[in-house]
């Protein structure tokens, strides 16, 4: 017997209909006869009778009605109990490893409200490409981490975030490519170009549609997106990157331009599976997944 059903047919107790029970259980009305109709039939009794529009419990739906209801308040008490008792017990530190990103602030965003809610946790954040962190990941130095698509790895449980991480191309606003508003693909060929030093990034780039790898004229690599701001601003190359890496960081030297057509990636949180983490770590976890759950 689901703890689902019985407060559904509670729902219908208290209301005396379907339909404004539905209502307030936020489900379709032949959603919710369908999910009675099943419950009568799987105790092999009927739990209402219908009169005058409303619906009235039988017998045997007030003997349902009394021991749902004691059912109920145990299953509230009890996690209420386990709530509480996890948030005292909530404290140490959360090693967390970080790429730039747009979705960088979405981790901020998760530790300030975590943090606020159990003030014993502390935390530490590594930045780093993908590859530095997984590194991190596999020494068991970090216990979570934000990554940006393309990554090669197994035995990780993955989770997508929301925000899609746009690619473009930063440029020095000495170039004459700032007069456009984007770039094509096409309009790479030829230009001294700047990338990650990462494999999977430079075969996701190769693996462009309208672009020979042969083409590209790759002056030089970089791990960090921060390195080469004045390698940009000076006109030695335009580096290709996501618009999170940069955001809030343009000035009067350089500009970031979309690729077009547009291209984006993922930004994915990532653990390892079948790996004993401390309940701190578990929450937070557990707190991400249901933050961005569809």
């Amino acid at each position: 017997m689901e703890i689902r059903l019985l407060r559904y047919f509670l729902a219908i107790a208290k209301e005396q209909t379907i339909s404004q029970a539905a209502e307030v259980l936020h489900i379709t009305q032949p959603t919710l006869s369908r999910q009675l109709k099943e419950f009568e039939e799987s105790l092999g009794t009927t739990l209402f009778i219908r009169k005058d529009k409303k619906m009235y419990l039988t017998e045997s739906g007030q003997f349902l009605k009394n021991r749902a209801e004691e059912i109920l308040y145990l299953t509230d008490e009890t996690e209420r109990e386990f709530q509480i008792k996890g948030d005292i017990l909530l404290k140490g530190n959360i090693n967390i490893g970080c790429v730039e990103a747009d979705n960088s602030d979405t981790l901020a965003l998760m530790l300030e409200e975590f943090t606020e809610e159990h003030p014993q946790v502390s935390f530490s954040i590594f930045s780093g490409t993908s590859d530095d962190i997984v590194e991190k990941l596999e020494r068991g130095l970090l216990d979570i981490a934000i990554l940006l698509e393309p990554i090669k790895i197994t035995n990780y449980h993955i989770f997508p975030l929301p925000r899609k991480e746009r690619w473009g191309l930063l440029v020095s606003n000495q170039s004459y490519l700032t007069q456009k508003e984007s770039i094509h693909l096409e309009e790479l060929i030829g230009v001294p170009l700047l990338i990650s030093s990462r494999n999977d990034i430079q075969q996701m780039i190769y693996s462009w549609k309208g672009i020979d790898e042969e083409d590209l004229n790759i002056v030089g690599t970089f791990n960090l997106i921060f390195n080469v701001f004045s390698l940009v601003a000076n006109r030695v190359g335009s580096a290709l990157t996501i618009e999170g890496a940069v955001y809030n960081r343009q000035d009067t030297e350089i500009t970031f331009l979309p690729l077009e057509p547009e291209i984006t990636t993922n930004c994915v949180l990532v653990w390892k599976k079948n790996h004993m983490f401390s309940p701190t770590v578990e929450r937070f976890i557990e707190t991400f997944q249901h933050a961005f759950e569809a």
